[in-house]
């Protein structure tokens, strides 16, 4: 491998951002969370193109799998590390940060690629039975997770009992492994759309500068979750300082967590690939619910962390329109600019009422 590759900016950034994370200069000045700001805009950009290689070599769909389940492993890591700190909040952020997640995807990063796809071709065609897996793997997991606890009644409050969090567990892992399944084997053919599985062998990344580009990636996506983690003071503090929720704090780490999808999402859709953008939404959305809850679960119940996971009533409110709209939106297989409008609009009103409850 040439000298040259390892000077690339893509390499050295997110190498600089561990370096400055653990070398304990990102503190609470503005000088250090300025510099640590950039560093972690630089690792997003840099885990973008890494996992653009990565899925060059590997095809579709298993390039967006690989984005999704090590953006999903490290978010875990961050939320299980902020309810180990306890506080007042951990009951609810993990909630409130999956949650979060959840509707910035589907509102946010879709709304903004059929906006952008709209605007730039007016139409984009995609194939619907691999929206409809999608959904349906989705909406099941929401209604499990985080509208059922509600309605139980081993405990007072939207908990589940520690057999009825083992339970949820299973399901949300026998879903999203079936889905996997079926999203790589028996029908694969569902996300791969004609004119993006014909990249030319002369144009395809080698195996070496592939796993090169992976171990960048998992480099890059660390480097994002921990700066993130270390500015989370901050954006607490702003958050106290404006008189808005705590939630809001999941809402701001959420967008940063997402940041990597988002930006190689919106790339596929100004390249025409909506597919590839539908693959990165819908696919993190549901490795976030098939995979964090589980592991969350899993602290909760060996620590014995009580575990907040009902929503309240507005949120969802909030959540059923997001499903039935993103449903609708994705029913045809085509997008337009009233589809991406709408989910934005979603997004604000998401926004506003988390800012304003």
């Amino acid at each position: 491998m040439k000298l040259e590759t390892f000077l690339h900016w893509t390499v050295l950034f997110p190498i600089l951002s561990a370096l400055f994370y653990f070398s304990g200069m990102l503190n609470d000045s503005l000088f250090s969370s300025i510099v640590g700001a950039m560093l972690l805009i630089s690792s997003v950009l840099s885990a973008v193109h890494h996992a653009e290689v990565v899925a060059a070599r590997v095809g579709e769909p298993f390039g967006t799998i690989i984005l999704a389940i090590c953006i999903t492993v490290l978010e875990v890591g961050l939320i299980i590390s902020f309810m180990l700190s306890g506080g007042e909040n951990a009951l609810t952020y993990a909630r409130d940060t999956v949650f979060a997640a959840v509707m910035l995807i589907l509102n946010g990063i879709l709304g903004v690629c059929i906006l952008i796809g709209s605007v730039q071709y007016k139409e984009q065609f995609f194939i619907r039975s691999s929206a409809t897996s999608y959904l349906v793997s989705i909406t099941s997991i929401l209604v499990l997770t985080m509208i059922l606890p509600n309605f139980t009644s081993s405990h007072s409050g939207p908990f589940y009992s520690r057999a009825q969090l083992g339970f949820v567990s299973l399901a949300c892992l026998t879903i999203y492994g079936t889905f996997l399944m079926v999203q790589t084997v028996r029908h694969r053919n569902y996300f791969v759309a004609d004119a993006e599985n014909s990249l030319s062998e002369e144009h395809m990344p080698s195996t070496q500068n592939a796993i090169f580009s992976l171990i960048i990636l998992i480099i890059s996506l660390a480097s994002v979750i921990l700066i993130s983690k270390a500015l989370s003071p901050a954006v607490e503090g702003f958050v106290k300082s404006i008189d808005a929720p705590y939630s809001l704090v999941g809402v701001i780490i959420a967008c940063v967590v997402l940041l990597p999808e988002g930006f190689a999402a919106v790339r596929a859709a100004r390249k025409n690939q909506i597919q590839t953008s539908i693959n990165l939404g819908l696919g993190s959305a549901l490795a976030s619910l098939g995979l964090t809850i589980p592991a969350v679960s899993l602290v909760c119940i060996l620590y014995d962390i009580p575990f907040v996971l009902g929503l309240d009533a507005k949120s969802i409110v909030l959540l059923c329109l997001t499903v039935f709209t993103v449903m609708l939106s994705l029913s045809r297989g085509k997008t337009n600019l009233l589809y991406g409008t709408v989910l934005l609009v979603n997004l604000s009103a998401y926004i506003f009422t988390v800012i304003f409850p």
